[in-house]
């Protein structure tokens, strides 16, 4: 359904069953999948691909170019999955040559006033809180929480199930299934409520606590952690996971929170 008052680009691609309301612009070179519904004053410009069953409400601006200064243009892109809610005021930009595109996955909710820069990775039932900004060529692994105000540097990687405290400064990567807070931002224990409710058993989150408490609250280096965990913890998936996520960091790791 098309309103009068909003512009649709010929050249779209706009499922027939897209709810799109008054003062939409849509770019060309724009594709809108089924059920997705488009508030007021959006404005979905060249190289947007959303999926099925999205929300974009007011205010919303999506696939607008990078605010970088090595952009000259090239055709690059934002990929939105299905089922996912992008509030008032997000920006989420497109791709520059290093990556192509900016990805946002299925299920996520990003809440108003977020920013997503260009060639950004959030994947799928991510929640990022209101105003949380995210810098160039961040990776957001799956079922992450940023909590709100919450700055992200370019680079960063948080994985997998991590709880981030809001109003933090994220300058290191995060490894998967923990709690990060406090100023620097530090380990701040394992993520087992977030756990529990995607039904990690009991066993599982104490083999995960053992894991970090090596790697945090000993007084080993990150390396010596590692290989005592690889010679005393029998291989699983998440201690793979973990164990993989340390030695691919380019920006290293969080530290352990050790007080006065």
């Amino acid at each position: 359904m098309n309103q009068p008052f909003s512009y649709v680009h010929p050249g779209a691609k706009i499922a027939r069953n897209v709810v799109i309301e008054p003062f939409v612009n849509i770019a060309k070179n724009v594709k809108i999948g089924e059920g997705t519904w488009i508030g007021p004053n959006v404005t979905i410009m060249e190289g947007a691909i959303i999926g099925k069953n999205c929300k974009i409400f007011p205010g919303a601006v999506i696939s607008a170019i990078p605010q970088d200064l090595k952009f000259k243009g090239e055709e690059t892109y934002v990929e939105i999955g299905d089922n996912t809610t992008i509030r008032e005021a997000v920006t989420i930009n497109r791709g520059t040559s290093a990556k192509g595109k900016t990805v946002i996955g299925n299920n996520s909710l990003l809440m108003a006033y977020v920013h997503v820069a260009h060639d950004c990775y959030v994947g799928n039932n991510v929640i990022l809180v209101n105003s949380v900004q995210v810098a160039g060529e961040v990776n957001i692994d799956d079922w992450a929480i940023i909590g709100g105000m919450s700055a992200i540097h370019q680079f960063v990687h948080i994985g997998k199930h991590v709880m981030v405290s809001g109003g933090s400064l994220v300058r290191k990567d995060i490894p998967p299934y923990i709690k990060a807070a406090r100023e620097p931002l530090s380990f701040a224990g394992v993520n087992s409520i977030g756990l529990r409710r995607r039904n990690f058993s009991n066993e599982k989150i104490s083999e995960i606590q053992d894991i970090y408490r090596n790697i945090f609250l000993s007084k080993m280096n990150n390396n010596q952690a590692i290989e005592k965990i690889e010679a005393e913890m029998k291989a699983t998936t998440e201690r793979d996971d973990i164990i993989l996520f340390i030695r691919n960091s380019k920006r290293g790791i969080i530290k352990g929170y050790f007080p006065d």
